[in-house]
């Protein structure tokens, strides 16, 4: 694809994903999808799309600082600054030269695509930006967040700020989850070493595999007979936090797309029954198709008006355990989602706070004496996390708090108290301290 299509295809897309209407991911499948006779796109030309708007939304407060001091119109400035990260971080190592060749562009021949998309005005332009160091910048062109953000990272967080800056402005590992129903880890990861794909135990989940880069894994057979899903490791020790049994009577009270459904089905190794409720049908039938593939015949998802509804209402004091995954601002996942730092707001958060309340509160009412509550988020803020999980505790002195620590030593779980708050109450995770997306979980047994 000739740079200057591809740099027009870029700057249409940032242009795109800046009205922040929707989910980045949305606007770039779409955009793939209505483009695609337009731009003959390939799997490279796809990768530099995607990856220019995601550094665009990563580093958004640094290209603004950049942007007013070149030409021609601003989401096209934005689209070369992130055009041109892309080509630098996945440029061919070069080979040394005692001769350096003057004039040359910063970065070498990684930017030389790219430039040969530019006129002079621009390429100058660009050669200025590269030429600014990031500790000259001012500390928010620095951690690209909003300013409301900062401040709670600060306090709970301290010196850890910047490494977790780091972290949310890069990218994640892929981790896989092994169906152990039907698979043992160290077969699937032997599996995945003779198809090329080296793949390390993820070092806390019993079922987590890590693997560097993208391969095509809709490819593989073990994907296609339901051996492996793609689950961040902090999301299957939520799974594992519920320890459910076999033969129980489960809910996971907000299941999605069913990637903890799963998790959790497999562990209750296709017995008892699991239902998997959620208000949104659309996400539901995300999980169908992966259902089928996991083998597992005890998940029965169930779309939901509300948390009241009566398909809830008849299990009241019937089920072993719950697992709330409550709605939240998803900003644990700024690693994926960096859109989403720039479409929440405190005020969503506050009535984000609200729906977790009733969500937790209508969901505690299903549980047996006896019976586990599991409330997670992957949000990393205090008020959709210890405040409701406190606010709980007060308003339900029959739910007793399990400290989280101490259960997960129990599931044989690697450091337990590392994953947790000081005093071992909750989980809480971190992109820079433990390498998955922030989350959040508190757990409790009903009397």
């Amino acid at each position: 694809m000739h740079p200057k299509a591809l740099l027009e295809a870029c700057t249409e897309l940032v242009r795109l994903t800046l009205k922040f209407e929707h989910p980045a991911d949305a606007v770039v499948s779409k955009f793939f999808r209505d483009y695609r006779k337009t731009y003959a796109f390939g799997p490279r030309e796809r990768a530099a799309l995607a990856e220019t708007v995601y550094n665009v939304l990563r580093n958004k407060l640094r290209f603004d600082h950049f942007a007013p001091s070149g030409s021609g119109p601003k989401e096209r400035r934005l689209a070369i600054l992130g055009f041109a990260q892309h080509l630098k971080e996945h440029a061919a190592p070069q080979p040394k030269s005692t001769q350096p060749k003057r004039h040359q562009q910063p970065g070498s021949q990684a930017l030389d695509f790219l430039i040969s998309a530019l006129n002079k005005q621009e390429a100058a332009w660009l050669e200025t930006c590269e030429q600014v160091q990031t500790a000259d910048l001012m500390e928010r062109h620095r951690h690209n967040l909003p300013e409301w953000l900062v401040a709670p990272l600060k306090a709970q967080v301290g010196e850890g700020f910047w490494p977790l800056v780091e972290r949310m402005n890069g990218g994640a590992p892929l981790d896989l989850r092994v169906n152990t129903f039907t698979d043992k880890r160290a077969d699937v990861q032997h599996e995945l070493k003779l198809a090329g794909i080296q793949a390390e135990n993820t070092p806390f989940s019993p079922w987590g595999l890590r693997i560097e880069g993208k391969p095509a894994l809709s490819q593989l057979d073990a994907f296609a007979r339901g051996a492996i899903e793609v689950q961040d490791e902090g999301s299957q020790l939520l799974a594992l936090l519920l320890d459910a049994k076999r033969g129980e009577m489960v809910v996971d009270f907000c299941a999605g797309a069913g990637g903890k459904t799963l998790a959790i089905g497999a562990a209750m190794r296709s017995t008892g029954r699991l239902y998997a409720f959620d208000t949104s049908g659309h996400r539901l039938d995300a999980l169908k198709p992966r259902l089928a593939r996991s083998k597992l015949s005890n998940v029965h998802p169930s779309a939901i008006a509300h948390e009241r509804d009566e398909r809830i209402k008849r299990l009241s004091g019937k089920i072993d355990r719950v697992l709330v995954d409550a709605p939240c601002s998803g900003l644990g996942t700024l690693r994926r989602n960096p859109d989403l730092k720039w479409r929440q707001s405190p005020k969503a958060v506050e009535e984000l706070t609200v729906k977790q309340t009733a969500i937790l509160d209508s969901a505690a009412r299903l549980l047996k004496p006896g019976g586990r509550l599991v409330y997670a988020t992957c949000s990393v803020l205090p008020e959709e996390n210890e405040a409701i999980a406190q606010a709980f505790s007060a308003k339900h002195p029959n739910f007793v708090p399990l400290s989280a620590a101490e259960t997960l030593a129990d599931l044989k779980v690697a450091n337990a108290a590392s994953l947790c708050t000081p005093d071992g109450l909750y989980l809480r995770l971190w992109p820079h301290l433990h390498a998955t997306d922030g989350f959040f979980a508190a757990v409790w047994v009903a009397k």
